[in-house]
């Protein structure tokens, strides 16, 4: 969970500012009692594996923002003279006057980010999407069914998800488990809001970011259209524009798929030996290394080497 905050005011006041800022924009836990009896009907369901994502997401998400309530609090009494000032409190402060996310100093004892997701982002900017990250989870949890798109970059564990989606077509077409994989397609939908409806054997997911190159616009894309399992794909791997860094893609169709015996395995997962698709590792965010979390497969006309001499790689998030 590497990357630093950027700067911000020094004083005392402006910590104070910050805590108050933070706590009125803290959403409420999500109630699990009540999460719990409405998924238990749905326990018996084919998608009982997306259930159970939610419901973990749900309690995760609690964690984090209990410590959140939990820590600002305790330093609002502290600063205010009702407690006497800890190391934790100390720490917890210093990171709050330089914007930092509490926790991205590994020196330090305060930290939120043991109980969040990998991030570089500053806390002005981490705040905000842990909000958007409740809303999302809201949204999911107020029927808990999967939605057509899925943020899958708010996703505390998106490797459960990948996993829920391997389940369901396995229990769904009778298959083991283990003989599962995932691939991916790169769909002709722009926006989350044209997904309809669900993919046969996965989900569309939305939210990634290509770093290294670009997939293609859509009027290029129209020369590379197929039709997956029924769902419109388009397009392949194209070179980045001068100074776009990050391009965000379109919603992907991530597809449950069969092994097959010509398949490498290695430790990151299935490697593809198709000529015509780049194995693209998908990484949290862009400092890469350990936020690694699966591969993709994306659509290529040049080699794939053209693609990893360029260090070509998905991100769930963007720096900033």
């Amino acid at each position: 969970k590497a990357g630093s905050g950027g700067g911000g005011g020094g004083d005392g006041g402006g910590v104070d500012a910050v805590i108050a800022d933070i706590l009125e924009r803290l959403p409420p836990q999500f109630g699990m009692i009540t999460l719990d009896e409405k998924a238990e009907p749905l326990m018996e369901s084919e998608h009982q594996p997306y259930v159970l994502v939610a419901v973990q997401e749900c309690g995760r998400m609690n964690l984090l923002l209990g410590e959140i309530a939990i820590s600002l609090d305790e330093l609002q009494k502290g600063r205010a003279g009702q407690l006497n000032m800890t190391q934790k409190m100390e720490d917890l402060s210093s990171a709050l006057s330089i914007n930092q996310v509490p926790g991205r100093n590994p020196f330090h004892k305060a930290s939120w980010e043991k109980f969040a997701w990998p991030s570089m982002k500053a806390l002005a900017t981490w705040y905000p999407d842990a909000i958007l990250r409740c809303e999302a989870l809201e949204k999911w949890t107020e029927k808990i069914t999967l939605p057509f798109s899925l943020w899958i970059p708010g996703l505390f564990n998106p490797t459960s998800f990948l996993t829920a989606v391997k389940q369901v077509t396995a229990r769904l077409k009778k298959l083991p488990l283990d003989n599962m994989s995932t691939e991916t397609h790169i769909t002709k939908m722009m926006s989350k809001d044209e997904a309809v409806a669900y993919p046969e054997d996965g989900a569309f997911v939305h939210g990634l970011y290509i770093e290294g190159a670009r997939w293609q616009d859509p009027d290029e894309a129209a020369a590379f259209e197929e039709d997956v399992a029924g769902t419109m794909c388009a397009g392949i791997l194209t070179d980045s524009r001068p100074r776009e860094l990050l391009c965000e893609m379109p919603v992907m169709y991530i597809k449950a798929v069969v092994i097959q015996s010509t398949w490498v395995p290695e430790s990151v997962g299935y490697i593809r030996p198709e000529s015509h698709l780049y194995n693209c590792p998908v990484y949290s965010t862009t400092f890469r290394g350990p936020t690694f979390i699966f591969v993709a497969t994306l659509k290529t006309k040049a080699a794939a080497s053209k693609w990893i001499s360029a260090g070509v790689a998905l991100a769930f998030q963007t720096d900033g």
